[in-house]
């Protein structure tokens, strides 16, 4: 279509990230279970700054292609008609998303149950578009053992790093340093943030999550900071470091998924979509209620 390569794998890297930010979302979920936060608490504060952050990805790239046209490729329009008849493909889903998170808000399933009714309904959408095979079934099967086995090796080995580091003292300076280090709630909360920003250029996310929340987590907590808006804010960076080399791990995938080109072009087209989450972190930190107002109002 013409697009530039670097805008183009950048903004399909950064894209990538909003999964983990709008529910159901399995980082989410690994937060609550570690910080013994609310799932469904969780899973609201997160759809109000998932779908902000969404949007300003959109008119980040819009002041892309405005300040420089040729990086857009060639101009397409189409009618207020076709626009509106591409929408049909959303359907499945959307009601998918209400299957899941619906049932939750509706008092109707716990997290766990709302997954299981989430299956059903894939297969239900799968079959009603005929889509639905055994071969499907068998991959779908196989991808989510896949998915599990990585999921609990990552927390089971975690869990062990965290007993060596406890042994070794080292989450107990690391806590003594934060507490001592005679800062204020939010000048902690800058340092933590700076933390997080630079392990994210070498850790693994999920294993990142496993490994600093317990520790960091209730120190935040303890400075008065809202349990659900830090997940969100967590979640944030750490959809950060899925786009920030050398271990961003959407980089890898979308370089993997090219019929060529250099990794540098994922690497500098995220960049722009790198700025953007972080002037979001900052409206994270200035306007708590984006992320606690639907978690409030349901309550």
């Amino acid at each position: 279509m013409g697009y530039d390569p670097k805008l183009f794998t950048g903004s399909i890297a950064a894209g990538g990230t909003l999964g983990i930010m709008i529910p159901p979302s399995i980082n989410l979920i690994v937060y609550g279970f570690l910080t013994e936060t609310s799932i469904p608490q969780l899973f609201a504060a997160g759809l109000i700054p998932g779908l902000l952050l969404a949007l300003m990805f959109i008119v980040g790239t819009a002041l892309i292609c405005i300040w420089k046209p040729s990086l857009g490729g060639p101009s397409v329009s189409h009618s207020w008609g076709e626009r509106f008849s591409g929408l049909k493909h959303l359907v499945p889903v959307l009601t998918l998303f209400g299957i899941v998170v619906g049932s939750i808000y509706a008092g109707v399933a716990t997290p766990t149950e709302a997954a299981s009714l989430g299956v059903l309904g894939a297969l239900m959408i799968a079959a009603f578009m005929g889509k639905l095979s055994v071969s499907v079934i068998t991959q779908a099967l196989d991808g989510t053992m896949k998915t599990t086995g990585m999921i609990m090796l990552i927390i089971i080995a975690s869990y062990f790093l965290n007993f060596v580091l406890a042994s070794s003292g080292v989450t107990r300076e690391l806590s003594a340093f934060l507490k001592n280090a005679g800062l204020g709630p939010y000048s902690t909360l800058m340092l933590v943030i700076l933390l997080y920003i630079v392990l994210g250029f070498f850790i693994e996310t999920l294993s990142l999550m496993v490994i600093t929340i317990p520790i960091v987590a209730p120190i935040i907590i303890a400075l008065g900071f809202d349990p659900v808006w830090l997940g969100i804010l967590i979640i944030l960076l750490i959809e950060m470091a899925l786009i920030t080399p050398p271990v961003g791990l959407n980089l890898y995938v979308v370089q993997s998924v090219r019929k060529g080109g250099p990794f540098s072009d994922v690497m500098i087209g995220a960049m722009p979509y790198v700025g953007i989450m972080f002037l979001m972190a900052i409206v994270l930190v200035l306007f708590p209620q984006v992320a606690t107002f639907l978690p409030e109002l349901l309550k």
